[in-house]
């Protein structure tokens, strides 16, 4: 399912992003070889001369993304002691979402074979949701063991319940609609952590 020999360091990111462009711009119906290939000004035929079909692309970019994103949570780990847990949180929740264009996640949805790629992705290995969980739950525990989240604090089940709907928030949000994701994750945290967040050390 790898594309086969990308020989341009930078030709893999450069297609995505055009395609993140194209279906911003025009919609998912809009997603074609040939639109790709003009956004990303390359040749007509790059795309199919590394990727065995367009499906294929849609799942490579889909889990691509994925990828970025399960890394962006990693960024937790420099976080503990940092800031409150609840901004630490929100933050990276917020950083997710830009990093998951929910049309781009959505191709998959709607390309039944590109659907199927991904779901092999995913099944093979590809980080996704669960490592993004793994994390939340890795920097919870951390913080934890600092002292700044209660000892009694459930940090799977909130890793769980954040990750949920930073799912649900993707799959259903308007684009530019940035400020009412903020504040329904604001609120959410603020629940999950009633009570267990710590106030920091004056």
């Amino acid at each position: 399912m790898s594309p086969r020999g990308v020989a341009i360091p930078d030709l893999r990111e450069r297609l995505f992003a055009a395609a993140e462009r194209v279906v911003a711009r025009d919609g998912a119906g809009a997603l074609t070889s040939r639109a790709i290939t003009v956004e990303a000004d390359c040749g007509k035929g790059v795309l199919h001369t590394h990727f065995a079909s367009l499906d294929e692309f849609v799942a490579e970019l889909v889990l691509d993304r994925f990828a970025r994103s399960a890394r962006q949570a990693e960024a937790l780990k420099a976080k503990v002691g940092q800031a409150t847990v609840g901004d630490n949180l929100q933050e990276v929740v917020l950083v997710l979402m830009d990093a998951l264009p929910p049309a781009v996640v959505g191709l998959a949805m709607t390309r039944p074979a590109a659907a199927l790629h991904t779901r092999e992705g995913l099944q093979a290995g590809a980080p996704a949701f669960a490592a993004i969980q793994q994390a939340f739950t890795f920097y919870l525990q951390a913080e934890q063991r600092g002292g700044r989240l209660a000892a009694g604090a459930d940090a799977a089940t909130i890793a769980l319940a954040l990750v949920g709907t930073t799912h649900h928030l993707l799959m259903t949000r308007d684009p530019g609609r940035g400020e009412d994701a903020k504040l329904t994750i604001g609120r959410l945290l603020a629940v999950l952590l009633r009570g267990a967040e710590r106030p920091p050390v004056t």
